[in-house]
């Protein structure tokens, strides 16, 4: 794993891959670049999986694969401040292990479908956020609508107490 993650920053450093790239696609990129490197082991990939969420060994999974997220996130230049710290790692975390079971079980050529359904998943990320923050714009919106109106109304029952 630190192996694959140092291999995945040396890519990352030559910076070749990741020009004109938006976000997602840097982030899809990076995700199969790092997805690709366990390629040669997928065979012994479940038993490998099981060996990193024995009890003895989940601190240093969760260490490796929270190191692999933030340099993903970072090289995807991602810093918007509208979301949360945690949750865009967590959102990856999620993305990378979801699309690292569905490699197990996937049969097609080159792990074509993988690679599809990792691009579907950023995807559905990035469009939950934009969602998440037209929804906070319209609270917002509405906030601001209701704040006046009832300041308003306050207001007048202010008035005729007087």
């Amino acid at each position: 794993m630190d192996d694959c993650l140092q291999r995945l920053i040396d890519r990352i450093d030559s910076g070749e891959e990741l020009q004109n790239l938006i976000p997602s696609q840097r982030i899809s990129k990076l995700v199969r670049i790092r997805l690709e490197m366990q390629a040669p082991y997928i065979s012994k990939w479940p038993q490998a999986l099981s060996i990193q969420a024995h009890p003895l060994n989940v601190s240093t999974s969760f260490k490796q694969r929270a190191m692999l997220v933030d340099e993903i996130w970072h090289a995807a230049d991602y810093e918007a401040s509208d979301v949360d710290w945690y949750v865009k790692r967590t959102v990856l975390g999620g993305i990378y292990s979801t699309t690292e079971i569905y490699m197990l079980t996937d049969s097609s050529p080159e792990f074509h479908d993988t690679w599809l359904f990792l691009d579907d998943r950023v995807k559905d990320a990035f469009d939950l956020k934009k969602t998440i923050q037209e929804a906070k714009y319209l609270a917002e919106a509405v906030g601001a609508g209701m704040g006046s109106s009832l300041q308003g109304f306050v207001s007048r029952v202010l008035r005729r107490g007087n």
